[in-house]
């Protein structure tokens, strides 16, 4: 069964990157309307693009949820650590490279990206199929995702005026009107 579930994982490297990419262009296409903004990036700032593989992850996890219940273990602690360890690594890649270069490449983000949410998917998998954990945790990792999901709500259109936050090419926070 463990192949079933690598499987399943490495599809969602594939959907999850996918479904980022398209989220990236989700607000400008329906028209900047605020609502939208509430899964779909608002700005260039790091933050924003979190979302781009929040929400997916997010997406997949629940689709997955329906095909694995019942032949993982631990399934939502390591949907929970997926969700944590992407944009984790994504900010170290981002912050690291920029600030030996002094300039960001798209590519390079791009990149990063994909190699995220490749490792949030490893880690997944590991842990589907690792011997059970104490239930609790599983309780703890809804929990914490639940969070995670309500502050991209949340900074969106209450955002803290921190560099994470800060569009660089306007300059502003959250959504500009």
């Amino acid at each position: 069964m463990n192949e079933a579930v690598l499987k399943w994982e490495l599809i969602g490297i594939i959907v999850i990157s996918i479904l980022g990419a398209i989220l990236h262009f989700v607000f400008e296409w329906s028209g900047k309307r605020e609502p939208i903004g509430a899964i779909a990036p608002v700005n260039e700032s790091v933050w924003e693009h979190l979302k781009m593989a929040y929400w997916p992850t997010l997406v997949y996890a629940i689709v997955e949820y329906r095909l694995l219940n019942g032949f993982t273990n631990n399934y939502f602690f390591a949907k929970a650590a997926c969700i944590f360890i992407i944009p984790i690594v994504i900010v170290i890649v981002f912050y690291s490279y920029t600030a030996i270069l002094g300039y960001r490449i798209l590519l390079v983000d791009i990149i990063s990206f994909c190699v995220a949410i490749a490792i949030g998917q490893a880690v997944s998998y590991k842990l589907l199929i690792s011997p059970e954990v104490p239930p609790y945790l599983d309780i703890v990792g809804m929990m914490l995702v639940i969070f995670f999901g309500i502050t991209f709500v949340l900074f969106t259109y209450y955002t803290p005026r921190l560099p994470i936050f800060k569009d660089p090419v306007t300059g502003g926070y959250g959504i500009i009107k």
